[in-house]
């Protein structure tokens, strides 16, 4: 009898999921450049994904906020390209584009219809290759300018947005690649020279410093011929290596505390982590969904359901290559404490590194990880930027299977290890309190208090 009842549930068991896998062509011109090509015939488009190994972090004190710069002045004309001209002939083509840097890469995409494809491909060429032919000094100006006012809207003139930019030099120490904002800083901005941007692009943006990907409708070989057509003579430059871990360790607690404009208190807890791929970033990431993903994870369960302190929680492993930063924020209500806020995160800290997430907790995790990585392989830009960075951080562009095993492989306690090692007593405490109640702060022992009211 017990056989049988064994051999009916094996029978009904849920199948092994098939391995996720991406059909790749993967290349490299002459020039160094590192090219891969994905088929998808779904829609008439295609999606170009073009990731530079260049961010913030690969900037030095004194001279920061030049990468983001030069994500804007790269959509400002090149060599054949006449300046307001790479947007216009896009758009015209009905196709679209934009760009984003972090601490990591900077990353430019463009999408459109498959019968433009080598319009698109002509055009990012013509800035890889030519961007410097026509560099000048008012150039340089008008986007350090947008770019100032992006700084004031995005993070002076926000609220909660001064906290958000102090919190890279207060969790990394002085002279780190991540201390220091993306965005840069003003007095940086403004002593840009057209010599240090000319310095830059050819530093960094070499060939051999960049992934492009492909994915859409169109046949490969042909494909091929027009990449290399049009990135064929963009001339190496020297490639960069990849950067090498700069792990941090706090020793004991920091606390902050900023006056702002603001009605709802926020804490703001951080903790310097595991980079990424490395053995505890997919545990801290499945973590990050049994604190807060969703009604009935923990901190949201506890904070906002059943003690009524919080309006919204977060928490999130943002996993870059060097280091990566653990994170929990808490926006409270009116009124509310935040000392009361941080009592009770801990106490659920405690309980995860104690006993770890139940498996229940764990295989919700692992599905909305899984979902989530299906979902963005859905679209072509989805794709196009999944491969583009897994290319680029592991060498293997179908890295699919093998990121996801990494979640479906972690144990509960693998969890609990990571977060023992991770989630202790060196971290970043941050709060932002409404003008005139700093009563409402988690008091600071460290740091003298910031003034960020405006």
């Amino acid at each position: 009898m017990a056989l049988a009842t064994l051999t009916s549930v094996a029978a009904h068991a849920a199948p092994t999921p098939a391995p996720l896998s991406i059909p790749t062509e993967r290349f490299a011109l002459k020039n160094g450049l590192t090219v891969v090509l994905v088929e998808d015939h779904a829609v008439p488009r295609v999606h170009l994904g073009l990731r530079v190994r260049t961010g913030s972090a690969f900037e030095t004190p004194g001279r920061t906020g030049f990468a983001h710069l030069f994500e804007h002045l790269m959509f400002e004309g090149s060599k054949n390209v006449p300046e307001g001209k790479f947007d216009e002939w896009l758009e015209a083509a009905g196709g679209t584009n934009n760009a984003w840097t972090s601490e990591d890469a900077t990353y430019y995409y463009d999408e459109v219809p498959q019968n433009a494809l080598e319009l698109m491909l002509f055009l990012e060429s013509d800035r890889m290759g030519f961007f410097a032919d026509t560099l000048s000094a008012g150039l340089v100006d008008g986007q350090r300018d947008v770019v100032k006012n992006e700084r004031r809207q995005s993070y002076e003139n926000r609220p909660y947005g001064m906290a958000s930019l102090a919190s890279a030099s207060l969790l990394w120490p002085k002279g780190h690649p991540y201390s220091w904002p993306v965005i840069g800083s003003m007095e940086d901005l403004s002593a840009a020279s057209v010599d240090d941007v000319s310095a830059f692009f050819k530093t960094h943006y070499a060939p051999e410093n960049c992934i492009l990907v492909l994915v859409g409708d169109f046949n490969a070989s042909s494909a091929r011929a027009l990449v290399q057509k049009w990135f064929g003579d963009v001339p190496s430059r020297g490639g960069r290596p990849a950067p090498v871990p700069a792990p941090v360790t706090l020793h004991g607690e920091k606390r902050a505390i900023f006056e702002d404009d603001v009605e709802l208190p926020r804490l703001t807890i951080t903790w310097p982590s595991a980079p990424i791929y490395a053995a505890d970033d997919a545990p801290l990431d499945l973590l990050s969904s049994v604190l807060a993903g969703g009604e009935s994870s923990r901190l949201v369960k506890r904070l906002v359901h059943e003690l009524s302190l919080a309006q919204s929680v977060s928490a999130s492993q943002g996993s870059r290559e060097r280091a990566s930063e653990y994170s929990i924020d808490v926006v409270a209500f009116p009124g509310t404490r935040l000392t009361d806020i941080i009592r009770v995160v801990d106490e659920e800290i405690a309980r995860i590194v104690r006993d770890g997430p139940d498996v229940g907790e764990l295989d919700r995790a692992k599905t909305v990880m899984q979902t989530d990585m299906v979902r963005s392989l859905d679209s072509l830009s989805g794709k196009a930027s999944r491969i583009a960075a897994w290319a680029m951080l592991t060498g293997d562009a179908d890295y699919a299977e093998e990121d996801l095993a990494r979640y479906r492989q972690t144990t509960v306690s693998d969890v609990k290890q990571a977060a023992a090692r991770t989630l202790g007593p060196g971290r970043l405490v941050v709060s932002v309190v409404p003008v005139g109640h700093v009563d409402l702060a988690v008091k600071n022992k460290v740091l003298p208090a910031f003034g960020g009211a405006r």
